[in-house]
């Protein structure tokens, strides 16, 4: 049976979202209407997963969008209503709502395809009852024939439509344009100076204790119960002369485990403190090993664009056979590969164990993250970059790279002209991110490359 929406949304004494880091646009519908494809095509990204099973969505997806000199954290849910295996969909709903909880506006997708359907009229009524900015989008409308069918949209009380085909594009502009105007003015809030660090994690792994410790005092709560963090905190302290902001988060779980109320929105404030961190510190319970949950949190680091230190907690626990510390260590980077070029240390928040090395760590991690190299100098390294290893042919036709720029900093982020970018391959593309770390002495900076098409000018 289709979830109950009786009870009252989740929206007593919410403050805006600006103070927290950027607004949220929710994405939310039934099942199967288009919500992963308009993510998609809005954050220009094949980030969710997109098939026409109803249900593939299980977890919220999140991306920093910017449009029209707007800025906002757009959020992927799962249906609020049907779809999917039996034993997932109150889990996806939870997840769901979660994310209607932290909104600031929410776009409510419907299928232009199938016209009204009966899930449609407790999501709109649930979403309505909110008191939030809404946009009643109709999506799939991508021929005029669709058009006839949209005066049916009217009756949810919702207006103005917004027809759209968020596969070829159609009518998303507009909607955008729509949606900008009814974000929250974002507030400027002085931020207290120095590096600004997110100390991510699942519960219990010992991360209020970690910050504990360097301010010398129980600031933080500290407790064996998991989930003690309910929100993220921000203190700043002074280390060796120099200014940081540790942000200390709430434990992430599976979301499986994420219970109703307050840790059901755990997930997003995280990402939301990772978003406006420049460092992440990713603790790991070290005789436990990495598990998936772990993998996932370094997932949304990378997501971020964030420059990470991991650090492998409780290490006083793990026998002191060298043997056995070896394969542990090196079980965590095979287990996080995609993030290779991450420190990994090993600490004990209880006995001291080499915590001295973990603000030198972090300052290089920030350092390598910020630095900036000219175009002239990139487009000599890229030039002995492909001399030494052409790129591979595409469509019988040799791959031509002109010119290398770096608009960006935190993270590094390089442009490639290129004369076919759908071309180059995903070997190719990670063995020129491999190269520019090495040659721009940045092994720890987690760096961004763009492929941008042109052709040689006569």
């Amino acid at each position: 049976m289709p979830p109950s929406f009786n009870r009252k949304p989740e929206t007593e004494n919410r403050k805006p979202a600006a103070p927290e880091g950027l607004p949220l646009v929710a994405i939310v519908g039934r099942a199967n209407v288009g919500k992963s494809t308009l993510f998609n095509r809005v954050t220009q990204s094949a980030m969710a997963l997109v098939a026409d099973i109803p249900g593939v969505t299980r977890d919220r997806l999140y991306r920093t969008v910017v449009y029209d000199d707007h800025q906002f954290m757009l959020v992927d849910t799962g249906g609020l209503v049907g779809g999917g295996e039996e034993e997932m969909e109150d889990m996806v709903r939870r997840q769901a709502e979660a994310a209607v909880a932290e909104a600031d506006v929410i776009l409510l997708v419907m299928d232009g395809r199938e016209g009204p359907q009966a899930g449609d009229y407790e999501v709109a009524d649930y979403l309505r009852r909110t008191g939030k900015p809404l946009l009643l989008t109709v999506n799939k409308i991508d021929h005029p024939g669709r058009e006839e069918g949209l005066p049916e949209f009217y009756r949810f009380g919702i207006s103005p439509l917004y027809p759209i085909s968020a596969a070829h594009g159609l009518g998303v502009a507009g909607l955008l344009e729509a949606l900008v105007e009814r974000l929250p003015p974002v507030e400027e809030i002085p931020a207290p100076p120095g590096v600004r660090v997110a100390v991510v994690g699942r519960p219990n792994v010992g991360k209020s204790s970690f910050i504990n410790h360097f301010l010398g005092e129980e600031r933080l709560l500290v407790s064996d119960l998991p989930g003690t963090t309910r929100d993220a905190i921000d203190t700043p302290l002074k280390w060796e002369e120099k200014d940081y902001v540790f942000i200390d988060t709430a434990g992430l779980r599976r979301p499986a485990h994420v219970a109703p109320g307050l840790e059901r929105q755990m997930v997003l404030r995280t990402v939301k403190s990772l978003a406006r961190a420049q460092v992440a510190v990713l603790m790991l319970d070290a005789p436990e090993g990495l598990t998936q949950q772990d993998s996932r949190i370094a997932g949304l680091i990378e997501d971020q664009g964030r420059g990470c230190l991991i650090l492998a907690n409780k290490w006083d626990l793990v026998p002191k056979d060298p043997r056995i510390r070896k394969d542990l260590l090196d079980h965590i980077s095979a287990g996080l590969e995609f993030m290779a070029y991450v420190p990994v240390l090993p600490v004990s928040v209880k006995t001291g164990y080499n915590l001295k090395q973990v603000f030198p760590l972090i300052n290089e991690i920030y350092s390598q993250s910020c630095r900036r190299t000219g175009t002239r100098e990139l487009n000599l390294i890229l030039q002995e970059i492909i001399q030494r290893v052409p790129p591979p042919r595409f469509r019988n036709r040799p791959l031509k790279f002109y010119y290398l720029t770096q608009p960006e900093i935190l993270p590094p982020t390089f442009i490639a002209f290129v004369n076919a970018p759908q071309g180059v391959p995903h070997h190719y593309r990670r063995f020129l991110v491999k190269q520019l770390r090495e040659r721009l002495e940045i092994p720890y900076a987690p760096v961004r490359l763009f492929l941008k098409g042109r052709t040689r000018r006569r």
